[in-house]
């Protein structure tokens, strides 16, 4: 029979971003804007050797022809979305902007990182289909 954390989608790699977001948040606090978050991730995943690349775009078409444009935080070892947040609660926006982001790469996972007064907070988002 399976275990519970047996079935948790990219298990090892995200208790390690989960764990530069925890380091980020306890050296820098709150009250910054998200680039020099991002900033201070990039370096932690540079020294940890994590495969990252930031700000990718992702275009979607219609019948050929682009509609939009989504512009990923970060796509970290080619498996998770990072997207960054700063406030004190995940919004059904925020939300619904993941998931948009989950469909058109067709990635498994995502994680919400949200920067808090009291603290950083992470949601992990799962791809349905």
């Amino acid at each position: 029979m399976e275990k519970a954390d047996e079935k948790i989608v990219y298990k090892e790699l995200s208790y390690e971003i989960v764990g530069i977001l925890y380091e980020v948040y306890n050296e820098l606090g709150y009250g910054f804007k998200e680039i020099y978050y991002e900033k201070a991730i990039k370096k932690c995943f540079v020294e940890k050797g994590i495969k990252f690349k930031e700000q990718i775009p992702f275009k979607l078409s219609f019948k050929g022809e682009v509609v939009g444009t989504f512009y990923l935080d970060f796509l970290v070892d080619d498996k998770i979305i990072l997207e960054l947040k700063k406030g004190n609660y995940f919004s059904k926006k925020n939300i619904e902007q993941v998931n948009e982001y989950l469909k058109i790469t067709g990635k498994k996972l995502a994680i919400i990182a949200n920067f808090t007064p009291s603290g950083v907070n992470c949601k992990r988002i799962i791809n349905i289909k």
